[in-house]
């Protein structure tokens, strides 16, 4: 170094090169140490509780914000699974046979069965009488027997006729008065689907046209507007076998009647008398189609 050069100012050199002061520098440093400082706390509102962690997830949960599509797919699940749930009961309530006993059921079957024998046997009766007609050499005079024999039975249906043979008696004893027409004339439908050919009802015809109803005051039953009172007997040709079964079937006449507190005896007979006759009554307007 040369002696005679005077060292350097930093001041100088500073300002030749165009930097700021250093007072500067340090003048600024506060304004710094401001910003870095963290924010101050605010406080909080007066009057507005502080939410819970529970309140502000209810909050957030509801009112809810459903989208369209959203909406829709839970519409048609809704309807899917009211669909299913009417199904489900639907084959649960049909299934009236569900908690039978398996002697019931082999009983209702065989009861089917009866009932199919003897529509095959009407059917054959009636081939048979064609034949007859075709093949019989007097014509006029088979016909007029198959006429005389199809008016009995018809008259038998009619109740103009008295009939007998094998059946049942069946007695309805309602000592609490519970028994309304409408179950006499379940018992009477029943009877009629297992193959009963005649029935009287307390010395009554019940023919195709019967009516029932509820006696004055809730007391008794009228037949066709004749007024009975209990007990009830109910007179039935018909093959026993199937008669009988037709009213104990679980949830038929019988259950039904005892649930009223009736008793309901039941028994089978080779010799029902039906002897009640109604009288005949001629057409007013219907006349016969045949020439």
């Amino acid at each position: 170094m040369n002696p005679d050069e005077a060292p350097q100012n930093p001041e100088s050199r500073e300002n030749r090169e165009g930097a700021e002061p250093s007072y500067r520098l340090r003048k600024e440093l506060p304004a710094e140490v401001r910003a870095a400082a963290p924010e101050e706390v605010l406080p909080e509102p007066v009057g507005e509780p502080q939410l819970t962690g529970r309140q502000r997830l209810v909050k957030g949960l509801w009112p809810p914000r459903v989208s369209r599509a959203q909406l829709i797919v839970a519409v048609l699940l809704f309807v899917l699974g009211l669909g299913l749930a009417i199904q489900v009961r639907s084959n649960s309530d049909n299934s009236a046979l569900r908690g039978a006993r398996q002697e019931d059921l082999v009983r209702i079957l065989d009861e089917l069965d009866d009932r199919t024998q003897r529509l095959e046997d009407e059917k054959q009766g009636l081939e048979d009488q064609r034949t007859e007609l075709e093949n019989s050499s007097d014509q006029a005079e088979e016909a007029r027997k198959q006429t005389v024999e199809k008016e009995r039975q018809l008259g038998i249906l009619a109740g103009t006729v008295a009939a007998q043979g094998p059946g049942i008696t069946m007695t309805v004893r309602d000592t609490k008065g519970a028994v309304e027409a409408d179950m006499l004339l379940d018992a009477i439908q029943e009877l009629r689907a297992a193959g009963a050919e005649a029935i009287q009802v307390n010395g009554v015809r019940v023919v195709a046209n019967t009516y029932l109803t509820d006696g004055t005051g809730g007391k008794g039953v009228s037949v066709d507007g004749h007024k009975i009172n209990q007990p009830y007997t109910f007179k039935v040709i018909g093959k026993p076998q199937d008669l009988e079964p037709a009213l104990n079937i679980p949830g038929g006449v019988v259950q039904t009647l005892e649930k009223e507190q009736a008793t309901v005896d039941v028994s089978r007979s080779e010799k029902i008398v039906v002897d009640a006759l109604r009288a005949a009554r001629q057409p007013d307007y219907a006349r016969s189609s045949s020439q």
